[in-house]
């Protein structure tokens, strides 16, 4: 199998925001490896954590037995997910088998073969999960045994509206086309299980939805009793300065699906879920690894750690003056066509020109590696977009550094046109 690197970074070791590679080279980290070290490289906290759990046990088939770490991850997980009613929680591996556990239990307890996504959105790479990305073409391609009962809408996408409309007098057509055209044409509503989406997206670009969007969806949902899955995998534990992103948008979803920063480097993910759609039996579903004692000790010790360090607050402080450090850098160039993002998920959208808005690929893969060699760790999404995902507990000088960076590669990339 062969894979594309980003950049060719050996790390050897890392902390907070900085990673040092094999040759000593000191980085600016503003990847936190894919969004999964929300609280920084090697916090002591979660360190300590992981290394008292190692100690004393490792796994314990939480899914076949009990320990006591799991129920209460579990209990707190079920506090922190909105939803005033009661919940449950089954422990996973991965974002990719947290999707697909939602889209099980949704077809499960619905009894219906459908499950709607986005264009654009990337929910895993598993054949069930596969069913609902629709990222990029190259996940897909000689993929399409995978198990099928998906459609997709566009998503809404307010600097590239599919529609050409624009926000906010396009009276939200974006959400309302699910129950005006899908549901009164190829879409019956009564074969749908679930909607999943992400509440900000994630690989397809960083994509804010327009305020309404995720209330108007809900109540179509609602409508015709479709669950709503919310995948917080990339989005989630503050990334976007709450808890869940979902939570900006006002509306409650029947199932959340999280993993990434959860474990704080460990592999640990969840679904959490209204506890009525629970399977009645024993069988249904389950794995071996789900829930394992060191990643729940080290996700325990992550959430510990943004409760008592303030992260959600310093998403919040921090992505409003990385915004505000960006959009300088606009007026500077004409090519970072969109600047959006929540808190500390944040993206600038590269573009030829600014009137025609053609997507500069080349242009943003040539910035990458010029603050690669200057420093900084950056990640694509999107066409033609950069990510800007440093740990929550980055400061504002760390931030003014990154910017300089990315300024000089900006300027290097358009020198080397």
């Amino acid at each position: 199998m062969t894979t594309t690197k980003t950049s060719p970074v050996a790390a050897y070791e890392a902390k907070g925001v900085w990673v040092t590679d094999a040759d000593g080279n000191r980085l600016l980290d503003f990847a936190s490896g894919v969004g999964v070290l929300n609280v920084g490289h090697c916090h002591p906290d979660v360190v300590a954590a992981v290394q008292q759990q190692t100690a004393r046990l490792m796994h314990f088939a939480g899914t076949d037995f009990y320990y006591a770490s799991q129920t209460e991850l579990a209990e707190r997980l079920g506090h922190l997910v909105p939803g005033d009613f009661p919940k449950k929680v089954f422990f996973t591996n991965s974002g990719t088998e947290s999707a697909e556990a939602a889209i099980k239990l949704a077809r499960w307890n619905k009894q219906r073969p459908l499950v709607i996504g986005l264009l654009g959105a990337f929910h895993g790479r598993s054949m069930g999960s596969l069913a609902l990305t629709a990222s990029k073409p190259v996940q897909r391609a000689r993929f399409n045994a995978h198990t099928g009962g998906a459609t997709h809408i566009p998503a809404p996408y307010c600097y590239r509206c599919p529609y050409k409309l624009t926000y906010p007098s396009c009276d939200l057509y974006c959400a309302k086309i699910l129950k005006e055209l899908y549901f009164e044409t190829a879409v019956p509503p009564t074969d749908v299980a679930a909607m999943i989406a992400e509440p900000v997206m994630g690989e397809g670009g960083y994509i804010v939805p327009p305020k309404g969007w995720h209330t108007t969806i809900k109540s179509i949902l609602d409508e015709h009793e479709i669950l709503l899955i919310d995948d917080e995998v990339q989005s989630g534990i503050g990334r976007t300065g709450r808890m869940f992103a979902i939570e900006h948008h006002g509306v409650v979803p029947d199932i959340v699906t999280t993993a990434k920063s959860l474990g704080g480097g460990l592999p640990i993910g969840a679904m959490i879920f209204r506890k009525e759609l629970d399977y009645p039996y024993k069988g249904s579903h389950s794995n071996t690894f789900g829930g394992n004692l060191v990643s729940v000790a080290a996700a325990q010790a992550v959430l510990t750690v943004i409760e008592k360090e303030h992260l959600l607050e310093n998403a919040k402080t921090q992505g409003g003056y990385l915004m505000k450090r960006l959009q300088e850098l606009q007026k500077k160039y004409d090519v970072i066509g969109d600047i959006r993002g929540l808190g500390l998920m944040v993206a600038t959208e590269f573009v030829e020109d600014p009137k025609s808005k053609a997507p500069a690929v080349a242009l943003r893969d040539q910035i990458l590696v010029e603050a690669y060699q200057r420093g900084l760790l950056l990640l694509p999404c999107g066409k033609s977009t950069v990510r800007y995902i440093p740990p929550l507990v980055i400061q504002r000088e760390e931030i003014d550094e990154g910017v300089e960076i990315l300024d000089a590669s900006i300027g290097a990339a358009l020198q080397a046109q």
